[in-house]
């Protein structure tokens, strides 16, 4: 009986093991679980790459032509260019596959918590924060606002001494400006108002400010509704937007859903007109 009962007490290990690999929720046998994934998130980067490769081919067959063709001269350092623009379209391909990954679900996921939750108030001052600070740090209106702070001190506009605060106050009017479009536009969605008749008005309001606004800073401003659109504010906002005219009743992704952007390209120009009218 001895040896019968030890030779039990070896098998019974084995069979706990077995069923431990066969479950789901094992370390054995979300391995190749882990595996599929990766290869999937891999195969999905490299069909990223490719179509970030086949996006900068006219801009390649472009600038080597005007090269090699028009100025008759030889790359400098070939080398550092082709690793560069091989930098780029590994960037570009990453953050396009970060977009898909992160931005866009959080952003309509987001939609359908704030309409699902039912709380206006926190959903205005959630797309206010959004639009403002997507866009207070954004490189190109940091570097816009500091040529405008440049150039106005140049002109005599401004006292060199106040180039800094210049340029900081012109980039929290555009930060404010973007807030209050994206505010607007999820009011848009929430009421159901045509997107056209905002935007018409919006530019009759731009044209009459074009006229009285001092003219040092018409063009600054025009060109601060281009800055904007950033690669972070872009996805983001266009995310909410669809999330929410997806869950708000008789409202369509298609047709609601978008127009956020057009909104925070229009309204820093109205407000840095305004702002170079006061300042």
């Amino acid at each position: 009986m001895a040896p019968r009962s030890s030779g039990t007490e070896e098998t019974e290990p084995d069979t706990v093991t077995t069923v431990e690999e066969r479950s789901p929720s094992s370390p054995v046998a979300a391995r190749p679980q882990r595996a599929v994934l990766w290869r999937a998130g891999f195969a999905e980067f490299l069909r990223k790459l490719l179509g970030t490769a086949r996006d900068l081919a006219p801009i390649v067959v472009v600038v080597v032509f005007f090269q090699l063709a028009v100025l008759q001269r030889p790359f400098p350092n070939l080398g550092a260019v082709l690793i560069g623009l091989l930098l780029v379209m590994i960037g570009l391909a990453l953050f396009l596959r970060g977009l898909d990954m992160a931005l866009f679900p959080i952003g309509e996921a987001m939609g359908h918590a704030f309409a699902g939750k039912g709380s206006l108030p926190w959903l205005l001052v959630f797309a206010f924060a959004l639009g403002f600070g997507t866009t207070v740090a954004e490189p190109a209106l940091i570097a816009i606002a500091a040529e405008a702070a440049e150039a106005a001190a140049a002109a005599g506009v401004i006292v060199p001494e106040e180039q800094a605060a210049y340029a900081l106050g012109l980039r929290y009017t555009v930060a404010v400006s973007v807030g209050f479009a994206i505010l607007i536009g999820v009011l848009r969605i929430l009421k159901g108002w045509p997107v056209h008749w905002l935007i018409m008005s919006g530019y009759v309001l731009v044209v009459a400010l074009t006229a009285v606004a001092p003219a040092d800073i018409v063009g600054v401003a025009y060109d601060s509704g281009g800055v904007t659109t950033s690669t972070i504010t872009v996805p983001l906002v266009a995310a909410l937007g669809i999330g929410l005219a997806t869950v708000i009743k008789g409202r369509s992704p298609l047709i609601d859903g978008f127009g956020l952007i057009a909104f925070a390209s229009l309204t820093p120009v109205i407000f840095v007109l305004l702002y170079g009218m006061i300042v």
